[in-house]
């Protein structure tokens, strides 16, 4: 069974910093333009679980496609830290990239595939 952490993180320059409780149970691979050009891979929090402790005031958004997910870009380094949207049932989620929590080493995280391309 999965374990809730608190973990730290931010942007490359770290302007940008966040905090967040989640178990990364559910880290994505997804196959979306944005997603394989930037090579993102995101976790879904509830915005109750995240809270962004620097950086609003640098943060650019960024739309694209349906225009439902508002990416969050430190505007000075340029790295997609998070990003708010909603689930297909309404539920707020934040979007956090799983490359921007501190000390993570991704090859040793399980990748949920998702068909991003096709939807």
């Amino acid at each position: 069974m999965p374990v809730l952490r608190t973990f730290t993180g931010g942007c490359h320059c770290g302007q940008v910093r966040f905090e967040c409780t989640t178990d990364l149970s559910m880290v994505t691979a997804c196959n979306c333009s944005i997603c394989t050009k930037k090579g993102l891979h995101f976790t879904f929090v509830a915005p109750t679980s995240f809270q962004l402790r620097a950086g609003e005031d640098v943060l650019r958004e960024y739309l694209f496609n349906k225009r439902a997910i508002r990416h969050q870009l430190c505007s000075e380094c340029g790295v997609d830290v998070f990003a708010r949207g909603q689930k297909p049932d309404g539920t707020e989620v934040v979007a956090l990239n799983v490359s921007c929590i501190d000390g993570i080493e991704l090859s040793k995280l399980t990748m949920t595939p998702i068909d991003g391309r096709n939807r």
